[in-house]
């Protein structure tokens, strides 16, 4: 009687205990999405409690050694002493509003780096890495548990001087079509991102981009009007990383209305 009473006493507790435990529960398929660029995607707004956003048991975020773990800022890490908040868990929190498939973000942003490096073969002295190689590998790995449903790419600091963008769209026409040839889907959405209007050059190179749906088909545009950059004229701070996520969510979600 004893013990009936203590188990009756304690349930409860168990219960919740074991609710905590199996709340973020790896699911077994996952829609997938690749986060590729530069620093802007990896991120470098400053995490602290008000923009501390936290994900959802049914969002996920690729490792750096390769392990699926709830998704969280910072979901990069390509600088440790420099990443912080970026689009990607804004992205998956709201994409995740309008699906009922869980979603697994695979972060592969590598600050600095120039579309040349985003290639077969391409290296990034600073990082020592080998970017495009580099999202395969992890691509490959993230597709053991999902499918890849679209890329968000967020890049072209390192080549908005004009001499660097004059033949940027078709670099990146390339990027876009050997990616859906990997993995064998010609119309996956890609969505590529304005960068910050804080300079001329800039805002000359968002000109050029924003061409990008005229020239490959299933391409969308995020703007990054309005958004505020966290003090270096580079950087987007925290919140207007976070907007810029929600901002490539609607043009992803846009793109996979249509298509």
């Amino acid at each position: 009687m004893a013990r009936c009473i203590f188990l009756l006493l304690f349930l409860p507790i168990i219960v919740k205990s074991y609710s905590q435990t199996n709340s973020n529960k790896m699911p077994q398929k996952m829609d997938l999405y690749l986060l590729i660029g530069q620093s802007n995607m990896a991120g470098r707004g400053l995490i602290d409690v008000e923009n501390a956003q936290k994900g959802s048991p049914d969002l996920w975020m690729m490792s750096k050694t390769g392990e699926w773990m709830p998704a969280k800022h910072p979901l990069h890490f390509d600088k440790p002493k420099l990443v912080g908040a970026g689009p990607g868990l804004a992205f998956g929190i709201e994409m995740l509003l309008h699906n009922h498939q869980p979603i697994g973000l695979i972060p592969c942003a590598v600050g600095g780096t120039s579309i040349n490096s985003w290639q077969p073969g391409g290296y990034d002295s600073a990082t020592k890495t080998h970017p495009f190689d580099d999202a395969l590998v992890r691509l490959q790995k993230g597709l053991e548990s999902g499918e890849l449903k679209g890329i968000i790419w967020h890049q072209g600091e390192a080549d908005s001087p004009e001499d660097k963008r004059k033949d940027y769209l078709e670099k990146l026409a390339v990027l876009i079509e050997r990616w859906r040839s990997l993995v064998h889907n010609p119309k996956l959405p890609f969505v590529a991102g304005e960068i910050g209007h804080f300079n001329e050059v800039h805002k000359a190179f968002n000109k050029a981009l924003d061409a990008l749906p005229t020239k490959v088909k299933n391409t969308a545009i995020a703007s990054a009007i309005d958004l505020m950059d966290k003090g270096d004229h580079l950087h987007f701070d925290a919140g207007s990383a976070n907007e810029l996520g929600k901002r490539y969510a609607t043009k992803m979600l846009e793109l996979q209305k249509h298509f």
